[in-house]
């Protein structure tokens, strides 16, 4: 099974890009600014992946693998970081085309914010020598105090959107991590995050998610507008 990580990669992006060219969707438009704000999230959760792996905080199944490596990473993991936030972006926006007013009011969105930075800082204070733990929570937070006030009605939406993405990744990480399968593709170190696993799943992987996600999302919609705006002055 050493394809199985490839075809996880390969399977969560293929309906997301075929629809991507749906005439109502057209969600190809919002490519150009989506594969740069991929580029982007990369830029910080490669070296962060690298140097995880190097530490032990984590690890690969090289049974699952094809054997190929760039910077000590199976080029699985380098296509995981393309594939799945391109199927979680897509599933964003086509949840918004189908229920445009999939969203929460400002009340809320700040209630939810500040009650998830209160917990993340509390965790992040408790559990300091828990290296997973506190690295992902501390990025989960500065990410949220930038989003809220730079970019908060991204938020409104994507709590909603997030609880139905939540659907596909605990299926995709669920095997990743061992469900439905003799041995992990990708192990975890308990003693550097809280060992509260969600079936298999390490909770911190749902917050790694969260702003990974987000991280790309917020991105996109800055820039898909921006070049939008810039393309329809007049020369």
């Amino acid at each position: 099974m050493n394809y199985l990580y490839l075809l996880l990669d390969i399977g969560s992006l293929s309906l997301p890009f075929i629809f991507s060219f749906h005439p109502k969707l057209k969600f190809y438009k919002k490519w150009k600014a989506l594969f740069f704000s991929i580029f982007l999230m990369m830029l910080i959760f490669i070296p962060w992946d690298v140097i995880f792996t190097k530490n032990g905080i984590w690890g690969f199944n090289e049974a699952y693998f094809l054997g190929i490596y760039i910077s000590e990473l199976p080029l699985e993991e380098w296509l995981f970081f393309i594939c799945i936030p391109f199927a979680c972006v897509f599933t964003h926006y086509s949840l918004l085309y189908f229920f445009p007013k999939m969203e929460l009011e400002d009340k809320n969105v700040n209630l939810i914010t500040h009650i998830f930075i209160a917990a993340l800082i509390l965790f992040s204070i408790i559990y300091y020598d828990k290296w997973y733990t506190v690295v992902n929570f501390v990025y989960a937070i500065i990410l949220l105090f930038f989003v809220k006030h730079l970019r908060p009605e991204v938020l409104k939406s994507y709590y909603l959107t997030f609880l139905v993405i939540l659907i596909p990744f605990f299926i995709v990480n669920g095997i990743l991590t061992g469900s439905f399968i003799d041995e992990p593709v990708v192990w975890y170190n308990n003693d550097e995050n809280l060992g509260i696993r969600l079936v298999t799943i390490p909770i911190e992987d749902s917050v790694y998610a969260f702003t990974m996600i987000l991280t790309v999302l917020v991105l996109t919609d800055y820039f898909h507008k921006k070049w939008s705006n810039a393309a329809s002055l007049p020369k």
